[in-house]
């Protein structure tokens, strides 16, 4: 499993220079898990950027992956994950998802840099 953080869906939707990158990872639906957080960024950006139905395509696409809703355990861990890395809110409830899924992020967010279990694309 693997989770892709919103740069890398937004990269991925808008056919960004790295979008072949991401195809990588998201040509098995299946083996992605999105954070509500997520779907929340990307339907905004992609709305706001491109269009309404361009955002609802996108969406549909994201929950075929494992969706995974914000806990009660997500949202502490993520206070600490936050307090400890110096992480904004969004990215520290990212972090803390893919910690607690034992699974790797894929980002271009280098917010993230030097995190353990992170793969900035460049």
């Amino acid at each position: 499993m693997i989770l892709v953080d919103s740069s890398g869906w937004i990269e991925y939707f808008t056919d960004g220079e790295k979008s072949g990158k991401f195809y990588f990872y998201l040509k098995d639906l299946k083996k992605v898990i999105t954070p509500t957080i997520v779907l929340y960024e990307v339907y905004k950006k992609i709305k706001k950027e491109l269009s309404e139905q361009q955002a609802l395509e996108a969406s549909a696409q994201m929950v075929k992956t494992q969706l995974i809703p914000l806990t009660e355990e997500i949202a502490l861990q993520a206070a600490d994950v936050s307090l400890e890395y110096s992480l904004p809110m969004a990215d520290a409830i990212v972090y803390t998802t893919a910690l607690i899924h034992q699974c790797k992020v894929i980002t271009l967010d280098h917010d993230f840099f030097k995190l353990p279990r992170v793969e900035i694309i460049r």
